[in-house]
C-alpha cells in the first residue's frame, strides 16, 4: 500500500507554507542562547533562495552537496533546497578527520560543500585531495578566508521564487554514509518518498500533530534528527526547536523553554542528563514522550519516570530500514526494556543462519520487509554487491541479533555485524582495526567494544607488536588521533602475545567481549 502517493519533500514544504503561512515551524537556539524563528513561509521562501543559488552556481539535478555543519538552521535550508531543485546532499559527521572527508567526497562526487568555521579546517585540509569539488560555502561567518565563499555573497540577488525543478517521489535527496564492516563506509541512497513515509508512519505512531513541537538536540548530520524528527514535524504540520549542540545540563530548560512537547534521545545523553544534580522544577517540563534507542537499565527508566515524569518508548531504526520496523505501542503495554512489537508500516521476521524462521524466545537475526526507494533504502550508491547482500527477495538483513516474546515485543541481544555502539555513534571495529594496523610497529590488531557505564560502550584495542618492535599505549592512541574521528580512536590498548582463534584460525571476538564483561561490568 502506497501512503507516499506523489509526495516530495518541495510539495511537503509548499503545502505547509500554503496551509500555515504565518504558523512558526523552526527555533533555533545557538551555544550562547540567542534565539531566531523561521514560519513555515519564511522557511519557504529561504529555501527557495537556496535552491536558485544552487542553480546558479552550476549545481544540476543529482549532483552530490557535502554538509559539514553542526545544527544549524543553514543546515536545513540547504538540505530541503536541494531537494527542491534535484541535488542529493552528503551529510559528513563533524568529528571527522580530513582522510575521512576526503574518501566521503570523493566517494560521493560531491561538487559543493557547505561548512561553518570552527569547522572549516578539516575540509580545507581534505578538499586538496578532492579534485571534484568545485566550491566550498563558509556559513555563520563574515570573512570568506582563502577559497571559501561567504552564504551572503552565494545568496546575493538569488530570487525567493520556487524553483523551476519537478521533483519526483524515487528521486534521490540524501546520500547518509553509515559505518559497515569494512574499512569504508557506505553511501546510503534515501529518497523523497523515503522522507515522506517515515515522517508518515513515525509521526502516527507517535501521534503527533500540529500542535507539537520536536525537540532536536541530536546532530542533523544522523538520520535520527533528519527521520524522526525533522520530517515527522514537516509531514504533521508540527514544528522543531533545534539546539545548536546537545547539553545534559539544559536539555529540560530548552524544553520548557521553547514549549517542546516530543524528544528523541539515545541512551548515552539519556545518563548524561540522569547525572546532572537532582532539580524538581524540571519535571513541569511539557515533554508527553521521548523516544530512545539503546542500552537503558531498568533503574534508571525509573530515576527518569521519579525525576521528570517525561514518558519514553524505545524504539529501534536503522538507516537503512528509514522509519521504525519496532516501537514500543503508545496506547498498549510499554515493556522499554524491549525495543517494541512491529510497528505501523512494516513486517518483521526472526531468522536463522539459514533464513528459517525462529520461534518466540530463540535468537536469530531481524529482517524487515520493504520496499527500496518507498519503505526502505533504495541502495548502496556504487555497491551494487552491498545492496544485493542486505536486500533479498524484499527482506532488509539488518544484522542485528534479537529474540521475540510470546507477546510479539522484541529484545536486542547482539550485533551480527562487528559494530560498537559508542555514545550514540556506531563504530566499525573493521575502521578502527585498519588504522590501527598501518601503526610500523603493530604486526596484528583487534578492536571491541567494552562495557561502558555512560557511553554503552568504549573502545578497546588489543595489540601483537612485531618482533622486536616496541610502543607504549599512549603511542598508539596518538597515532589514530589524527587519522581517525575522536569518537573512533581507542581509550583503551592492551598488549598480547597472541589472540584465542578457532581451529581454522578466526578470531574469536567473542572471548574477549567477555572477559571484559567479567572484568569490568557495566554499573546499574
Amino acid at each position: 500500500m502506497n501512503i507516499v502517493g506523489n509526495r516530495t519533500i518541495r510539495r511537503a514544504l509548499e503545502h505547509k507554507a500554503c496551509v500555515y503561512p504565518d504558523k512558526t515551524f523552526l527555533v533555533f537556539e545557538d551555544q550562547d542562547g540567542s534565539v531566531r524563528q523561521w514560519t513555515y513561509s519564511e522557511l519557504d521562501r529561504e529555501v527557495n533562495r537556496v535552491a536558485n543559488a544552487l542553480v546558479r552556481a552550476g549545481v544540476r539535478p543529482g549532483d552530490k552537496l557535502n554538509l559539514h555543519l553542526y545544527n544549524v538552521p543553514e543546515f536545513i535550508f540547504f538540505w530541503f533546497a536541494a531537494a527542491k531543485m534535484g541535488a542529493v546532499i552528503v551529510p559528513t559527521n563533524t568529528n571527522s578527520v580530513p582522510d575521512e572527508l576526503e574518501y566521503i567526497l570523493n566517494h560521493s562526487e560531491s561538487v559543493l560543500a557547505v561548512t561553518e568555521p570552527s569547522l572549516a579546517e578539516a575540509l580545507q585540509q581534505a578538499r586538496g585531495r578532492c579534485p571534484g569539488l568545485r566550491q566550498v560555502v563558509l556559513c555563520r561567518s563574515t570573512e570568506a578566508g582563502q577559497g571559501f565563499t561567504l552564504l551572503e555573497d552565494f545568496l546575493r540577488d538569488a530570487p525567493d521564487t520556487a524553483a523551476t525543478h519537478t521533483p519526483e517521489p524515487l528521486d534521490e535527496v540524501s546520500m547518509m554514509y553509515t559505518s559497515g564492516t569494512t574499512a569504508k563506509p557506505k553511501g546510503v541512497l534515501i529518497t523523497n518518498a523515503n522522507y515522506i513515509y517515515v515522517g508518515e508512519t513515525v509521526g502516527k505512531g507517535e501521534r503527533l500533530g500540529p500542535d507539537d513541537r520536536q525537540l532536536v538536540v541530536l546532530p542533523l548530520f544522523h538520520v535520527n534528527a533528519q527521520y524522526y524528527s525533522t520530517m515527522t514535524a514537516l509531514v504533521a504540520g508540527a514544528s522543531i526547536a533545534l539546539m545548536e549542540r546537545f547539553s545534559a545540563s539544559r536539555y529540560f530548560d530548552q524544553a520548557i523553554r521553547h514549549g517542546a512537547t516530543v524528544g528523541s534521545l539515545f541512551a548515552a545523553p539519556m545518563r548524561m542528563i540522569l547525572a546532572q544534580p537532582c532539580r524538581p522544577e524540571l519535571r513541569r517540563n511539557p515533554l508527553r514522550l521521548i523516544i530512545f534507542a539503546q542500552n537503558v537499565t531498568e533503574a534508571q527508566l525509573a530515576e527518569w519516570d521519579e525525576r521528570f515524569g517525561a514518558s519514553l518508548m524505545q524504539i529501534y531504526g536503522m538507516t537503512e530500514t528509514v522509519g521504525l520496523p519496532t516501537m514500543n505501542p503508545l496506547d498498549y503495554t510499554r515493556k522499554n526494556m524491549s525495543i517494541g512489537a512491529v510497528a505501523l508500516g512494516y513486517e518483521c521476521r526472526v531468522v536463522d543462519e539459514q533464513g528459517q524462521d525462529v520461534p518466540p524466545g530463540v535468537e536469530g537475526q531481524l529482517l524487515v520487509r520493504g520496499e527500496p526507494g518507498w519503505t526502505l533504502m533504495k541502495g548502496y550508491y556504487k555497491n551494487q554487491k552491498a545492496t544485493a547482500d542486505t536486500i533479498r527477495d524484499g527482506w532488509l538483513w539488518t544484522g542485528d541479533v534479537v529474540r521475540m516474546d510470546e507477546e510479539g515485543y522484541f529484545y536486542f541481544v547482539d550485533r551480527a555485524k562487528d559494530m560498537i555502539k559508542r555514545g550514540g555513534e556506531n563504530v566499525a571495529a573493521g575502521e578502527v582495526e585498519a588504522v590501527v594496523k598501518q601503526h610500523p610497529a603493530v604486526f596484528d590488531c583487534v578492536v571491541i567494544g567494552i562495557p561502558d557505564p555512560i557511553r554503552d560502550e568504549a573502545i578497546k584495542a588489543f595489540v601483537i607488536l612485531k618482533e622486536g618492535e616496541h610502543a607504549s599505549a599512549e603511542e598508539i592512541v596518538g597515532w589514530c588521533r589524527p587519522r581517525l574521528s575522536k569518537f573512533r580512536v581507542p581509550e583503551f590498548v592492551e598488549f598480547r602475545d597472541s589472540f584465542p582463534r578457532t581451529s581454522v584460525g578466526k578470531i574469536q571476538k567473542h572471548i574477549l567481549r567477555r572477559e571484559e564483561a567479567e572484568t569490568c561490568p557495566v554499573e546499574t
